[in-house]
């Protein structure tokens, strides 16, 4: 596909001007769009020099995976989000490697971000870099969402998978986060290190290699995978930015946004996992964010195939999901983070939803196959089962 698509704009190098357009801008391969669940190969494609560390040829866990080793050829190329998934499983298996996600996310860079990185790169603060990410991640990942808060002073950089099928949450935040690491010590500067990490994942016998990626305090068994640091640090410049590649780059992601179209339930999807857990997300609330009615949001939802209610049981469950498989974070704190006001309101739910109590997942439905449980909860939500909050 051709990336000549717009206008040709005008820089200054050494006193003179010289013309960039779209296509010098961006390499051939990007800005591929993106159906729901999809992401562009981009930091995944890490996995399989990874597995050559170990010693271990990558194409026959691939092909195990379900993809062709021919994709990891370019990190251009889109995946189904789900298929990460089972590629990080098969991986940590083969390598019998805990932290595998981390090994692969610490060897990507600003650039494995694609389009999106190379906008950071050229955002004039370290703070419309990180609002740059936030806001156009969707357009090299549907399967996970980044968002930004500001408290007490501090940053907090978050990464959430809102995909009912996605195994290997835990490895997927540990790379979400070292390469979140990666981009900001090219912002800031290869000094710079976060305050705090947080991991929603149990902690490893062995935690010197997040100790030694991250250079900061690493705190495991969180709702969230988060990234700790002053705020003052977003008010950074960034060296090297320039803002007329940053105006040739916005106009192309603005192109991209447009070209891939808008599905209004993942939209919801996404805005419901970065909120869930941190705020109130009746359908009401959501509406009004949207700056719409809520007769508007259900008409818009109806068209798209599924109500409010069944989206939020989806992203409740796949929190509890994960909190319960990944981490040792105590009922009643989940129920909490959900939401509820008491632990057995959560547990009715979560019984609803899979069919079994939160203790006697967390017991022996670490080992059960995924997808059983996805499905129990798809056909439960369709016919109506809730137990959440509205």
């Amino acid at each position: 596909m051709s990336n000549d698509i717009g206008p040709t704009f005008r820089s200054k190098s050494n006193g003179q001007e010289r013309p960039i357009s779209l296509g010098s801008a961006v390499p051939a391969g990007l800005g591929r769009t993106l159906p729901p669940g999809y992401i562009h190969l981009g930091v995944a494609k890490e996995i399989a020099p990874t597995l050559h560390e170990f010693g271990i040829d990558p194409a026959p866990v691939i092909r195990e995976a379900g993809l062709d080793p021919g994709l990891f050829d370019d990190d251009a190329n889109i995946i189904p989000h789900a298929a990460l998934g089972r590629l990080l499983t098969l991986s940590v298996a083969r390598t019998r490697c805990p932290h595998f996600g981390l090994l692969a996310g610490r060897h990507a860079t600003i650039l494995s971000l694609g389009l999106v990185g190379r906008l950071i790169q050229h955002s004039e603060t370290v703070g419309d870099a990180v609002q740059s990410l936030v806001s156009n991640l969707s357009i090299e990942n549907r399967g996970a969402v980044p968002s930004l808060t500001i408290s007490d002073g501090m940053a907090l950089l978050t990464f959430s998978i809102y995909l009912l099928e996605a195994e290997s949450a835990d490895q997927i935040s540990d790379g979400s986060l070292a390469v979140a690491v990666n981009a900001l010590r090219a912002l800031c500067g290869a000094d710079w290190n976060p305050a705090e990490v947080l991991l929603p994942r149990t902690a490893p016998a062995d935690q010197e290699p997040y100790r030694r990626h991250f250079r900061a305090p690493v705190r495991f068994n969180q709702e969230s995978a988060t990234l700790v640091f002053p705020a003052r640090d977003l008010d950074r410049r960034v060296d090297g930015a320039d803002p007329m590649m940053r105006e040739v780059l916005e106009e192309r992601v603005r192109q991209m946004k447009i070209a891939q179209g808008r599905e209004f339930s993942d939209d919801i999807r996404r805005l419901l996992r970065t909120r869930l857990t941190s705020t109130r997300c009746s359908a009401e609330a959501i509406a009004e964010t949207l700056a719409m009615h809520r007769r508007t949001l259900s008409r818009r939802l109806k068209d798209s195939g599924i109500g409010y209610r069944a989206i939020a049981n989806e992203i409740r469950f796949e929190i509890a999901r994960q909190l319960l498989q990944d981490t040792e974070v105590p009922l009643g704190q989940i129920a909490a983070a959900l939401g509820y006001s008491e632990a057995s309101a959560f547990t009715r739910a979560f019984r609803r939803w899979s069919g079994r109590t939160p203790k006697a997942w967390r017991a022996d439905g670490r080992l059960a196959p995924i997808a059983q449980s996805v499905n129990v909860l798809s056909s439960r939500v369709k016919h109506g089962a809730s137990g959440s909050l509205q």
